[in-house]
């Protein structure tokens, strides 16, 4: 359930405002609130209505973990048609449906025989890109 009653100190912070300036807009009127005891509080639609927008409790904020993985592979003695297969491979997993398909980028020197693939993304398909590049160098 949403909390329904703030401090002047909460209020404060939720706004990014010194405590004093709060309780200046409270002794002024231009923030309304209902005194209990020595304290004010202010009703969550009372704060809605002098911010002009509905007010988030950082209670009620749900955080999702997200965690990406960034991964430069070094390949030495590769052929250019080597690279070639394992760039198209990664440009065809790159059309494969999913939320957030990892970004890729490869570059190859031809005279150091040498490819680097840049992988970024989730867990589950970094994994996945390094998997297959061990399979197609491998084979």
């Amino acid at each position: 359930m949403a909390k329904q009653l703030y401090s002047a100190e909460e209020v404060a912070e939720q706004l990014g405002l010194h405590v004093r300036t709060v309780r200046g807009y409270l002794r002024d009127g231009r923030l309304r609130a209902v005194r209990i005891g020595k304290q004010y509080r202010i009703t969550r639609e009372d704060l809605e209505s002098f911010v002009g927008a509905p007010v988030v409790d950082p209670s009620e904020v749900v955080r999702r973990r997200h965690v990406d993985v960034s991964s430069i592979v070094e390949i030495d003695a590769v052929s250019p048609e080597t690279a070639h297969r394992v760039s198209a491979l990664l440009t065809a997993m790159r059309t494969h449906p999913a939320d957030q398909p990892p970004h890729l980028k490869t570059t190859y020197d031809e005279e150091r025989a040498r490819m680097k693939v840049v992988v970024l993304g989730g867990l589950a398909d970094t994994r996945q890109v390094l998997d297959y590049l061990q399979a197609v160098l491998e084979s």
